[in-house]
C-alpha cells in the first residue's frame, strides 16, 4: 500500500525562520555541491530564508523521501534574486536542498 502524502506545513515562513534563528538547519550534500558551483554562500541563503517569500507554485512532492520541497525566493543583500529549495526532517529541522539564481548566471565547472 503506498504511503499517504504528508500535509504541507502550516505557517511555512514562520517555521523556516524559527529553524534558521535556532540553528536547526543543514545543507544536503547536493546543496553543498551546487552552492560551490554557483558561487552561493550560506549567509545569502539564510538571508533569503528569513526575508523571502514562499513560491507555492514551485513546491514539489518528493516521492523518494515522502516529503514536500518548498521554494523560497528573495533578494540577497547584494541585490541578487535567489531561489532556495528546502524541506523538513521530522517537521523540526530544516534541510537546504539547493539554491540557485533564477536568472542565468555564469557557474564554475
Amino acid at each position: 500500500m503506498p504511503k499517504s502524502r504528508p500535509k504541507k506545513i502550516d505557517n511555512l515562513l514562520t517555521a523556516i525562520q524559527d529553524c534558521v534563528i535556532a540553528g536547526r538547519y543543514r545543507d544536503t550534500m547536493h546543496a553543498i555541491k551546487r552552492q560551490k558551483q554557483r558561487n552561493i554562500i550560506l549567509p545569502e541563503i539564510l538571508h533569503v530564508l528569513k526575508h523571502g517569500r514562499h513560491e507555492k507554485g514551485k513546491d514539489r512532492f518528493d516521492e523518494a523521501f515522502n516529503s514536500w520541497n518548498y521554494a523560497i525566493r528573495g533578494w540577497t543583500l547584494d541585490g541578487l534574486d535567489l531561489r532556495v529549495i528546502v524541506s523538513f526532517e521530522m517537521e523540526t529541522d530544516l534541510l537546504i536542498i539547493t539554491a540557485f539564481y533564477p536568472e542565468k548566471r555564469k557557474e564554475k565547472k
